[in-house]
């Protein structure tokens, strides 16, 4: 018997816990994985109907499978969307929406400051593909609305910003889009990338956002293990993002939609810890002698603060310090740390520590890095979930070396 209680006014731990189906109907607490590539079909029937296009009929996981069906109803409950769609990763889930949704002829406005993948794809891939990138300065609203035109199809915003961790004020942004849009005959995609954040301490479709992205390698998978991404919208988005997915071939493993269904039951506890942590690890910074700069939009110093705690729950996990000294200053910290590990991702139970210029954003111009706010002495920092004494112990003692 399944609980009375709708589980979409269940609460957000809950909801990533049991997701769609408080007693599944396997009995199984853990969910199953169906590791499979094909399935058998019991009469000709079955592929008949699956040709004219019933979902109810398994044939084959790139197109869709019982596990990641399962993980995708979950994630779009707890996402509060009508729908979403598993991705091979955050870079497919990013590009097959895109490419979807944005035609030959037609332009992105982004902001500048973006994670260095999805920069390279705007800067090397688009342009072969007849679609232009316009840059628009977020802390000017009104500018981008000027900018909109005919060729305008889509609105692509990270918030906070990739390794800046600038605030993009997204209730400004959707209604300076939609103000533009009344000019026009058509409406404007507006897709956040809510990587940084994550679902649980900003929801961008409270603001009016047509499409949320997120890497599940990050903060919902949690453990450094998993590589994955999650595109939520409206069904009528999903269904083509979902249909266009199977051409491109950028599905998720069943195993990998496991280890997600894993995670979502500490998702919230995680989060909240690294939330905790990286606020205390900001303001013990904002102390150093050797730090020049803190950047977190949980701190008043934040030039974005205000906006930040207006559409943010909590502030995340991410911190980005300045280095006096420069990048060799920062390798030198960066080297000397015991605790906080040197690699490129972020959102593990781990502490992760990396230096933009020599991973997300290595073989960028200055005048690139200049756009994306990035300077050589930066150390982006994903917070783990490790005692907080211990993190300021052994930043401490790198910073002083």
């Amino acid at each position: 018997m399944k609980n009375k209680k709708s589980p979409y006014s269940l609460h957000l731990a809950t909801k990533a816990i049991h997701g769609m189906d408080i007693n599944p109907r396997t009995g199984s607490v853990s969910l199953p994985i169906h590791q499979t590539s094909t399935y058998r079909f019991t009469k000709t029937e079955e592929a008949i109907k699956f040709a004219e296009g019933d979902e109810s009929v398994y044939a084959y996981s790139r197109y869709h499978n019982p596990t990641t069906d399962d993980v995708q109803q979950s994630l779009a409950l707890l996402m509060d969307a009508e729908d979403a769609v598993l991705c091979a990763s955050g870079m497919s889930a990013i590009t097959t929406t895109i490419l979807t949704l944005v035609k030959s002829g037609q332009e992105i406005l982004s902001t500048p400051s973006l994670y260095g993948g999805t920069y390279r794809f705007f800067r090397d891939e688009l342009p072969k593909l007849g679609i232009t990138v316009r840059y628009f300065d977020p802390q000017d609203l009104p500018g981008l609305k000027k900018m909109i035109n005919e060729q305008t199809a889509l609105i692509f915003a990270e918030t906070p910003t990739n390794p800046s961790l600038e605030i993009v004020n997204l209730k400004k942004l959707v209604s300076n889009v939609h103000n533009a849009e009344e000019k026009f005959s058509r409406n404007i995609f507006i897709m956040i990338d809510n990587t940084f954040a994550t679902i649980i301490n900003q929801q961008p479709f409270n603001f009016g956002a047509d499409i949320v992205v997120e890497s599940t390698s990050k903060y919902i998978g949690g453990h450094s293990d998993l590589i994955g991404g999650v595109v939520a919208a409206r069904k009528v988005i999903t269904n083509r993002i979902r249909q266009a997915a199977k051409s491109y071939g950028g599905s998720i493993d069943p195993f990998v939609s496991y280890l997600l269904h894993r995670s979502l039951k500490t998702f919230p506890l995680r989060v909240e810890k690294q939330n905790e942590n990286a606020l205390a690890l900001a303001k013990y910074f904002e102390t150093h002698p050797r730090v020049k700069r803190v950047l977190y939009p949980g701190l008043k110093s934040h030039p974005n603060h205000t906006a930040a705690k207006k559409q943010m729950r909590h502030y995340g996990g991410m911190v980005t310090i300045e280095i006096k000294g420069g990048a060799e200053r920062a390798t030198r910290v960066v080297d000397n740390l015991q605790i906080a590990l040197n690699a490129m991702s972020l959102g593990g139970v781990e502490t992760l520590v990396s230096i933009p210029v020599y991973s997300s954003h290595i073989n960028m111009t200055d005048a690139e890095l200049d756009l994306h706010g990035v300077t050589p002495g930066m150390i982006r920092i994903s917070v783990g979930i490790e005692d907080i004494n211990d993190l300021k112990e052994d930043f401490d003692r790198a910073l002083r070396v």
